[in-house]
């Protein structure tokens, strides 16, 4: 097991406990021989818009958004938690040296949450490599891999940081962004509802033996 898995999972056990480390363990296994997800395909157009509007509930946050990985380690020299070895659904350093960027919240100095976006096809891989398409070369990007940490949840961090990545994305002159998001998912699907999305298609994921489907539909 390497170092960053092994960091992972004392963080799952420290933060969720024995139950969810072994979840996630069970999880890991079930997913390599079958996995069946369904997905809702979302189109937000990138404009201004009210901060006010998408602010948490919990303030005294420090926003940090992160595009390589010697930003991550100079962060980590000003005393905050490091993001490559947090409990997150992606290999953060991967992430990172494909041109992904992290937006984050810490509080105090530990992480609250993280989200990502991407402005190519590589970057995209990293943290969502569902099949969906992404016209890049056309002032289209991406979002994914979105993370609060469990006992920051319920404080708007989710909504916030979405309001963050796409008004950063409007701010370089993206036009619209795309992303996945499971259908069995409530809570991300009323934050994007804050943002009126575009529902472009429904889509099955299906993954049988190590060979994987990809379906949608309008």
């Amino acid at each position: 097991m390497s170092d960053s898995l092994i960091a992972r999972a004392r963080k799952i056990l420290k933060n969720e406990g024995l139950a969810a480390l072994f979840g996630r363990i069970l999880l890991l296994l079930k997913q390599n021989l079958y996995l069946s997800k369904k997905f809702y395909l979302y189109e937000h157009i990138l404009k201004e818009r009210n901060e006010a509007d998408y602010m948490p509930k919990m303030q005294g946050f420090t926003y940090k958004v992160i595009s390589s990985n010697s930003q991550a380690y100079g962060i980590t020299r000003e005393g905050f938690e490091d993001i490559r070895k947090c409990p997150v659904l992606v290999n953060v350093r991967t992430c990172l040296n494909k041109g992904a960027i992290a937006f984050c919240f810490f509080i105090g100095k530990e992480l609250a949450h993280i989200g990502w976006i991407a402005m190519d096809e590589g970057a995209k891989n990293t943290f969502d490599n569902y099949p969906y398409h992404v016209d890049f070369s056309n002032g289209q990007a991406c979002t994914g891999g979105t993370v609060t940490l469990p006992k920051y949840r319920g404080n708007g961090f989710m909504v916030y940081g979405y309001f963050k990545r796409l008004e950063y994305l409007w701010i370089k002159g993206y036009k619209t962004s795309r992303n996945a998001v499971n259908r069995d998912n409530k809570v991300s699907q009323k934050v994007h509802a804050k943002f009126n999305p575009r529902i472009l298609a429904r889509a099955r994921y299906l993954k049988i033996a190590g060979l994987t489907f990809w379906k949608e539909t309008i």
